[in-house]
């Protein structure tokens, strides 16, 4: 199963039971103060680099969640990586001792080195390393094409499956975007349910993905190790 619904986050949510998924992996706005500077204009933009891809940016006038969100994903989930969560950290009063670092390689530049996500798990900080500054990214042979302004790369997802995921289990997000997340959830074989409220960006990431399975099957005609295609 791999699947991306286009709704509400919150009426999809609604209809789940208690721990359906074994893990959510999310990646909530963080409200529209923090993004629009960045990626409406090339104001911000490196020095001598190209300006930034303009982006819609209709999805941040729902602003960021509230804490009814953060109840009903700790509701339907066993384990939670919330992605963002030192912008609303006031919303989802949850200590923990394992957040993930990542670290983007972009230092000297308008934006953040380092990208940080809130976890479940009784763990220590993790840090993962990979470029991701404009055109430069950590795997340019297999360089991703940027569709949405918080994309995140594939190789990251892979990372937190691969250290905070289990096989066979089921795997949620409630803001897919790019869908980053659902790529490596196939390749490792995983199964997905994710939500997207923005029909644009849903349209744009059901592209991306059977671009990317339709390569799979054009490149490897046997079925993946794992796949759940």
């Amino acid at each position: 199963m791999n699947t991306v619904y286009l709704i509400d986050n919150m009426e999809f949510m609604a209809t789940c039971e208690d721990n359906q998924f074994d893990l959510a992996i999310v990646d909530p706005p963080y409200g529209s103060e923090n993004i629009i500077g960045g990626y409406t204009s090339n104001k911000r933009s490196n020095k001598g680099s190209a300006k930034p891809t303009m982006y819609n940016l209709s999805l941040w006038k729902f602003g960021k969640p509230n804490k009814k969100y953060f109840e009903e994903l700790m509701r339907i989930s066993k384990n939670q990586i919330i992605w963002g969560a030192n912008h609303f950290i006031s919303e989802m009063p949850f200590d923990s001792s394992c957040w993930v670092v990542w670290d983007k390689k972009n230092s000297n530049t308008g934006f953040a080195d380092c990208e940080l996500a809130w976890c479940s798990f009784k763990s220590a900080v993790r840090k993962f390393d990979f470029m991701w500054n404009g055109m430069l990214q950590g795997d340019m042979k297999n360089k991703e094409s940027r569709i949405h302004p918080t994309q995140k790369p594939v190789a990251l997802y892979k990372w937190l499956l691969q250290n905070y995921a289990k096989p066979n289990q089921t795997i949620f997000d409630s803001h897919v975007g790019s869908g980053s997340i659902r790529i490596a959830c196939h390749d490792m074989g995983f199964d997905f349910i994710g939500c997207e409220i923005d029909k644009d960006y849903w349209e744009a990431q059901e592209e991306r993905f059977k671009n990317h399975t339709d390569q799979i099957d054009l490149f490897s005609p046997t079925d993946l190790q794992g796949s759940m295609f």
